[in-house]
């Protein structure tokens, strides 16, 4: 098991994303002190994500679909993305 963690500055908050890749495929967990409402949407991110191959434009489809549903606060869809990528490129997936 290989696991990643990524700090991003968003405009208001921080996005931390840790990964763990076992062999083929990864869990991702998101936390921070970022805005989201309503909350339950980053655990349906989680969930949406757990256990997939780590292919980023899955990946990038996956924080869209999801995200589209929240209204965030200073910070953005983009800003997820980003962190989950920084995350990946941590143990050598992207």
């Amino acid at each position: 098991m290989k696991v990643g963690v990524y700090e991003h500055k968003a405009k208001k908050g921080v996005i931390r994303t840790t990964v763990k890749a076992y062999n083929d495929v990864v869990n991702i967990r998101i936390t921070g002190d970022f805005m989201v409402f309503p909350e339950d949407v980053i655990f349906q991110l989680e969930s949406r994500l757990s256990n997939i191959r780590p292919d980023p434009n899955l990946i990038s489809n996956i924080v869209d679909e999801v995200l589209s549903r929240a209204t965030l606060f200073g910070c953005t869809i983009d800003d997820f993305k980003t962190s989950i990528m920084g995350a990946l490129r941590e143990v050598q997936l992207v």
